[in-house]
């Protein structure tokens, strides 16, 4: 950098465009200058005296200026970040209470029951749940479980693990044997395999739906399960090989070597291979809805004389267009965004599904002929991608049914979310342009309409079991809540909102967590609900950091972290599980035990174990976390309580307003007996002439004129 010297002011030479006389070239040096008059030279600003440095000093001068202009700026960013982090109240973060050392990397994990179910390097264990000790370890495939699906049906668990293959299995687990159903789409040609997607169960694991794709199609395949054909089967075994051999198949399915306290665990748990249990029975095949094409119908007419039935009638399928309609709208299209589609296109992806399970209801009824418990699903609901339409399938059928939908929900938008609550009581289709629809299906009505935020586009749904604030606290009402719903959304641009929808009131969005703008690294990558604490969701970040949010208020009330600190590598896919029926969750440690080992089989890899109940003020919290009908009674609560009880409530409130003031409770009695007197003389004045009418009709035959 150059400085005035001797605290002068420096005079340098004009600018080349307003210099007078001749050009001149300068001479290398600043000492071979010549020395112009003193009126060639000019005061300017300071700012600019470098220009009269000669190269490559100018330059020179120039990149160590920019350079301490951008580490001025950087230093800033440190010191605004430095103070907000500091102004902000340091969260208490707590240990896992439990770790599952394993050798390999787990890939997925599911909780059911006491159980938890890990699956990776070819196949799946089974841990106890409070102890942390392995019970069994299935590992008899040659590649790597990717995803798993527990289901509790009762005394029974349903487990589904994924391979890497899209090869999906189903285990049956009771008491102390795991047995294995089906191997779902396992084919003899390789060339003819087909993939599984995704798979959903239903509540109470009577039916199980597959999405399977395969030679450039993809489809739904429908199962109902056997589950008390199972149960008999299992508690009276029928062998299909001699004792000889189930002692030697009881014998190589055992663990390894393993210590004395898994020893005690493990002898009592083995995988009865001999047993065969009853397949699932195939009832259903869906395949995605087919585009519109032209018809050769000429006129309405001609459409309404030929069609079958009018199913569907106005819901957006059925339609009968003619060829040249599409022409035309095709030639409009390409006219309109000629530019657009110069390009290469891309060939379009297989259509997903996105399905569930529901409960009979008022929308869904259960026919008379058909037996069964009364929690048992009846309808499959299905949208599939860049579609419009919930289609509703009835599963009272078999596999010779034609599978046509018995219902059509259109939407103005395609469909690009969807979540079913825990108690198959509410559904919230998100559509592309920011819309929420909310559903009462037990009530069989919506809830209402609510739109996100300008610009914020719905990536994943969450429902929460729904809770009152009492004293501060958050709490659950003893009995069920009927047509009262919240939900947490997670928007595409990581901003939180909670939904909320009632009845009475229409529904509202509110903020929870703003779109990140300077910290990046604080943006959220999954949602959680914890059903154990109320109103509370577990927010993994990408940066690694795991904390609890309270969303009535809402504000950051903890975090989680697991030993050693060593951040997750960016971005981070957090692999988690949290209970529904016990205060826990557990999470995958993203990094390795020994990170300087080569070998893999020194490398140890761990799943933390955390109690929200090994945090003081959490325990508390998950312990009283229900608030008795009877209190609720008593409170100003009117949301919590049925239509009946307000409007009991309501009365009562006005009769003891009215005893606290004996005179104008008079006056109300008062203006009561008049207005019954004039509805008394209004309706003898109504039957008085009604009578006298029918007695001219009688008396002539004819009514007379005017009546």
């Amino acid at each position: 950098m150059s400085f005035l010297r001797g605290g002068q002011i420096q005079k340098i030479r004009l600018p080349i465009g307003t210099r007078k006389g001749p050009l001149e070239v300068p001479l290398p040096t600043e000492k071979d200058w010549p020395k112009d008059d003193e009126e060639d030279h000019v005061l300017v600003d300071p700012d600019e005296e470098v220009d009269s440095l000669p190269q490559p000093y100018r330059m020179i001068n120039k990149l160590v200026d920019l350079l301490f202009d951008q580490a001025w700026v950087i230093i800033e960013e440190r010191n605004v970040l430095r103070e907000a982090e500091s102004s902000q109240i340091q969260l208490t973060v707590y240990p896992p209470l439990g770790e599952i050392q394993l050798n390999k990397m787990p890939t997925c994990m599911a909780v059911s029951q006491d159980y938890v179910f890990i699956g990776g390097a070819k196949g799946f264990s089974i841990y106890n749940l409070y102890n942390a000790k392995r019970i069994y370890a299935w590992e008899k495939l040659k590649v790597d479980v990717t995803s798993i699906w527990a289901t509790d049906l009762g005394n029974e668990i349903l487990i589904a693990p994924l391979d890497e293959t899209g090869i999906i299995r189903l285990f049956y687990f009771y008491k102390d044997g795991l047995y294995l159903v089906k191997v779902i789409n396992e084919g003899d040609d390789t060339s003819k395999q087909t993939t599984c997607i995704k798979m959903e169960i239903s509540q109470g694991g009577d039916f199980v739906a597959f999405l399977l794709q395969g030679a450039g199609d993809v489809w739904l395949d429908v199962y109902k399960l056997p589950k008390e054909t199972w149960l008999k089967e299992v508690e009276h075994p029928q062998l299909t090989s001699n004792p000889k051999k189930k002692v030697r198949q009881l014998q190589l399915n055992t663990l390894g070597p393993t210590s004395a306290d898994h020893l005690e665990m493990d002898i009592n748990v083995c995988f009865k291979g001999d047993i065969k249990l009853t397949l699932p029975v195939y009832t259903m095949k869906i395949k995605p809805p087919k585009p519109v094409t032209g018809t050769t119908f000429k006129s309405p007419l001609e459409v309404f004389a030929k069609i079958e039935d009018c199913y569907g009638l106005g819901s957006g399928q059925n339609h009968f267009i003619k060829d040249s309609q599409w022409e035309r709208q095709a030639e409009i299209f390409n006219a309109s965004y000629r530019k657009c589609l110069d390009g290469e296109w891309e060939e379009e992806p297989l259509s997903t599904a996105t399905f569930y399970f529901l409960l009979p209801s008022c929308l869904f009824a259960m026919p008379t002929e058909v037996k069964g418990p009364s929690g048992m699903a009846c309808v499959l609901g299905v949208h599939w991608s860049r579609s419009h339409n919930f289609f509703l399938y009835s599963l009272n059928r078999t596999l010779k049914d034609k599978a046509d939908p018995e219902g059509v929900w259109p939407c103005a938008a395609p469909i690009v979310a969807s979540q079913l609550s825990c108690s198959s009581s509410y559904l919230v289709l998100a559509c592309e342009d920011g819309v929420l629809t909310l559903w009462d299906l037990a009530k069989g009505f919506p809830l209402g309409v609510a739109a996100l935020p300008q610009g914020c586009f719905c990536q994943s749904i969450h429902f929460l079991r729904y809770f009152l604030v009492h004293k501060g606290q958050n709490m659950y009402p003893e009995d069920p809540v009927k047509s009262q719903m919240k939900c947490v959304v997670l928007c595409t641009d990581a901003s939180l909102h909670l939904v909320e929808a009632s009845r009475t009131q229409g529904p509202t969005v509110s903020v929870l967590v703003e779109r990140p703008v300077k910290h990046l690294e604080k943006t959220i990558c999954a949602v959680a609900p914890v059903p154990a604490l109320p109103g509370m969701v577990l927010i993994f970040s990408k940066n690694g950091s795991v904390c609890l949010m309270d969303v009535a208020k809402p504000e950051t009330i903890c975090a989680f972290a697991p030993p050693g600190g060593f951040p997750p590598e960016a971005p981070w896919e957090p692999v988690f599980v949290v209970s529904r029926h016990h205060p826990c969750f557990l999470l995958r440690g993203d990094y390795s035990q020994d990170t300087e080992s080569t070998d893999d089989a020194e490398i140890q890899y761990s799943v933390f174990y955390f109690n929200f109940e090994a945090c003081p003020f959490l325990e508390n919290i998950s312990k009283n976390c229900t608030i008795p009908q009877r209190d609720l009674d008593d409170m100003a609560f009117p949301q919590a309580l049925p239509l009946e009880k307000r409007c009991e409530r309501f009365l009562q409130n006005s009769y003891r307003k009215l005893e606290k003031n004996p005179e104008k409770e008079q006056e109300h009695w008062t203006r009561l007996r008049r207005y019954s007197c004039l509805l008394q003389r209004e309706n003898f004045k109504k039957e008085a002439a009604t009578t006298l009418g029918s007695e001219k009709v009688s008396v002539t035959g004819q009514p007379l004129p005017g009546h």
